[in-house]
């Protein structure tokens, strides 16, 4: 299998360089940009499986330069940040990121979260790509399309990733650290309340009524199920 491709995207030369030959030595393919418009012109033209996107450059906003990647490919994202506010974590999942680390962190932490994101990639067993029907919801993971009554839902890769396993296992309820590590596919020492952002994303996109979710539910105390449609009920 041929490396990733990996874009770093980092004012800070220092930073920048750093990640850049570290990841290097492990054999992924790199390039690096310091600022928003190189990044986009480099994206262009080398087509990452990842970029490591920080999220204050000198001429964008790096929650808008994920957006807009994320508009052009399946790319993923993962956020460098120097702060560690919540709300700013939030709102970098709300965007598409699939992970996010604040600065100061280890090359071994960074070089653990990429593996674990560029796993998502790998190919989908025999089990694993049938499409799955829901009267009006079809989830189809060869091509990682949802559709409802026929609409494409417009999901993040990660979002996918999360309705797909939970809808692939209906009626059995997952606690948040169990679907970190399926889903994630890593040991996650942040925030759990990760996954209930991408929860709140998905049932935006495919419950009719986001305060009375029927697909989705809450198992309190617990975490989730999804919960099939009984037949001729509407989605």
């Amino acid at each position: 299998m041929a490396a990733a491709k990996i874009l770093v995207v980092d004012d800070e030369p220092a930073i920048r360089n750093l990640i850049h030959r570290f990841l290097a030595k492990q054999d992924y393919q790199m390039e690096s940009a310091e600022d928003g418009k190189t990044a986009l012109a480099i994206f262009e033209q080398f087509n990452p499986d990842l970029v490591i996107l920080d999220v204050n450059l000198p001429d964008a906003n790096g929650y808008d330069l994920c957006k807009e990647m994320q508009s052009r490919t399946g790319v993923f994202v993962l956020m460098l940040t120097s702060r560690t506010d919540e709300a700013d974590k939030i709102r970098g999942f709300n965007t598409g990121a699939d992970d996010y680390i604040t600065k100061p962190f280890s090359l071994g932490e960074l070089e653990v979260r990429l593996g674990a994101i560029l796993k998502r990639q790998r190919p989908v067993t025999i089990a694993e790509q049938q499409c799955l029907t829901f009267n009006k919801l079809s989830i189809d993971p060869i091509r990682r399309e949802v559709t409802l009554a026929n609409d494409l839902v417009p999901l993040t890769a990660l979002e996918f990733d999360l309705l797909h396993f939970l809808a692939g296992h209906p009626g059995r309820v997952w606690r948040r650290a169990e679907l970190i590590q399926k889903v994630w596919d890593y040991e996650y020492v942040g925030d759990q309340r990760v996954v209930d952002v991408h929860i709140g994303q998905i049932r935006k996109k495919i419950e009719i009524d986001t305060t009375q979710p029927t697909l989705i539910q809450t198992v309190r105390g617990v975490g989730y199920k999804f919960e099939p449609p009984e037949t001729g009920e509407e989605v």
